[in-house]
C-alpha cells in the first residue's frame, strides 16, 4: 500500500480491510471490529471450511481509512458522505482502532489519514465481507 506515493508496507497473507468511522463511533465500536477482524474465522481448514482467523494463521492486516464506504447513493447522482464522520472525529477513532488491531500481535500494515492511497490487493478466494459494530 503507498499513501501519497510512498510505500506504507506490503503483507502477505492476511486481510485488507477498509475502514470507516461513522458519526458517532466510539472506542467501544473499534474495540468490537478489531477483535471481530482478527478472530473472524474466513481462512481454510485441512478439511477446506472456512474455520481459521487470521490470528490462527499468523497472517497480516492492511488497514486503509476510507471514509467513502458511508456513501449514500440512492439520491441523484452525486454520493452523500452525511453518514461519514468528520475528519477531527474520525481520526482519534481510526487510530485507536489501529492500535487495538496491532495489539493482536499480527503485522499490520496502515495507510496515512485523509491522504491518497493506492492499494493493490491480490483476493485468492470470494470472500468479501462488510463488518459494522452493533451500535
Amino acid at each position: 500500500m503507498w499513501a501519497n506515493g510512498v510505500l506504507q508496507g506490503t503483507i502477505g497473507n492476511g486481510l485488507v480491510a477498509f475502514t470507516g468511522v461513522a458519526k458517532g463511533d466510539t472506542r467501544d465500536d473499534a474495540d468490537y471490529l478489531a477483535a471481530k477482524l482478527t478472530g473472524l474465522r474466513v481462512f481454510e481448514d485441512d478439511s477446506g471450511k472456512m474455520n481459521r482467523s487470521v490470528l490462527e494463521r499468523q497472517g497480516g492486516i492492511i488497514l486503509v481509512s476510507n471514509f467513502t464506504l458511508y456513501a449514500a447513493t440512492g439520491k441523484g447522482k452525486r454520493p452523500s458522505f452525511d453518514r461519514a464522520a468528520p475528519p477531527d472525529e474520525a481520526r482519534p477513532i481510526y487510530e485507536y482502532f489501529v492500535d487495538q488491531v496491532r495489539a493482536s500481535g499480527l503485522a499490520v500494515v496502515s495507510g496515512v489519514f485523509q491522504a491518497n492511497m493506492r492499494v493493490l490487493v491480490d483476493n485468492d478466494g470470494p470472500v468479501t465481507l462488510i463488518c459494522d459494530s452493533p451500535t
